[in-house]
């Protein structure tokens, strides 16, 4: 799994960063990096800094939560997970004495998911407000090259998932569009919150109901998002070469195999870190000295629109690698596999 995770990360960045040396989005803007203001990205680059300031232990360590308020408040993902984690296992030990707070915490969850969506659906009024100041602030030519940058990710996805995984999927002996129209619902779903966190339980049962041993569902998923997170590679070299463009700094070869060895390592562990798309690319501008860090102010205002396509292509990413790891390891029952993509098994999609 780690060789294919490794592979297809490499693939990623590669598309991303060839897509936006040979297209050119950040070309003429122009943009003085003295201008830009620091205090945008002053949050993300101290996340970057703790991000790249210790090894594996202080990184195991970080996990671990003061307590579970102290977690919620600073909106670390990692250590809320450790908790669920922890307290979800009590929860089953204790059993039916426990039935109570079970149903306590489904009426809680309800009550959150409706005004998750009630966020949802008022969030396009900041960005429309992030996209006003950056257009306000740096003209209105900038929302031209903004708008390229949001359009060459969207091409960048779609050339990944038809091509690279599609072929990949056809190695396996099954079709990628019928796989995704398979998955439509939950992709539909991921599309329009940015978010894949809340389509993961009923993914993994897709996965299981077409004939991918469970076991392999179970390992798969949870690591790919850690380490196969397809679409944010991509967006991680195509956003540092925009940024390199569009304040004028000139790429070597020497500089692109840089962005690509250190895209490498930073992509590991993204879906944990808070902010994480902002904050990766943080890290990876410090750690690459010609490009101007500051420069990452450029990219916050079409953060949300690359979010939708960047959540999507991940999703899409971790779901072909457990199919084709499955089949790979001959853990793929692929006569139920076909059986159900091409609709001659129906499953039924409400069953726990």
């Amino acid at each position: 799994a780690l060789i294919y995770f490794e592979a297809m990360t490499t693939v990623a960045l590669i598309v991303g960063l060839a897509l936006a040396f040979i297209v050119g989005p950040g070309h003429g803007m122009n943009i003085d990096p003295s201008m830009l203001d620091a205090k945008a990205i002053t949050t993300h680059a101290e996340n970057a800094h703790k991000l790249q300031g210790g090894g594996v232990g202080t990184f195991i360590l970080n996990i671990i939560p003061t307590t579970s308020f102290d977690a919620l408040a600073r909106n670390d993902v990692l250590q809320v997970l450790c908790f669920a984690v922890i307290f979800g296992v009590s929860l089953a030990l204790v059993g039916e004495k426990a039935q109570q707070v079970t149903s306590m915490i489904d009426a809680v969850s309800t009550v959150l998911f409706r005004a998750m969506g009630l966020i949802v659906r008022v969030a396009p009024f900041g960005v429309l407000g992030a996209v006003a100041y950056t257009v306000g602030r740096y003209g209105v030519g900038s929302l031209k090259q903004l708008a390229s940058l949001v359009a060459l990710f969207y091409v960048s996805i779609a050339v990944f998932v038809f091509v690279v995984l599609g072929v990949v999927m056809r190695l396996a002996g099954l079709s990628i569009f019928r796989f995704l129209a398979y998955l439509r619902e939950e992709l539909t779903i991921v599309l329009a919150t940015a978010s894949s966190d809340a389509v993961l339980p009923q993914i993994m049962r897709k996965l299981e109901w077409m004939g991918v041993k469970k076991s392999v569902v179970g390992l798969v998923i949870p690591t790919g998002y850690s380490f196969n997170l397809d679409a944010f590679s991509i967006y991680l070299t195509l956003a540092t070469v925009f940024i390199a463009q569009a304040t004028n700094t000139p790429l070597s070869l020497g500089d692109l195999l840089l962005i690509l060895g250190v895209s490498l390592v930073t992509s590991k562990g993204a879906h944990g870190v808070p902010g994480s798309a902002i904050v990766i690319l943080a890290a990876t501008l410090n750690a690459v000295p010609s490009i101007p860090a500051i420069g990452l102010v450029l990219v916050l205002s079409v953060d949300w629109f690359i979010g939708m396509a960047r959540a999507l292509g991940n999703l899409i990413g971790n779901c072909v690698a457990t199919v084709v790891i499955a089949a790979w390891e001959k853990d793929l029952d692929h006569a139920k596999a076909k059986e159900v993509l091409y609709g001659k098994f129906i499953v039924d999609v409400t069953a726990g």
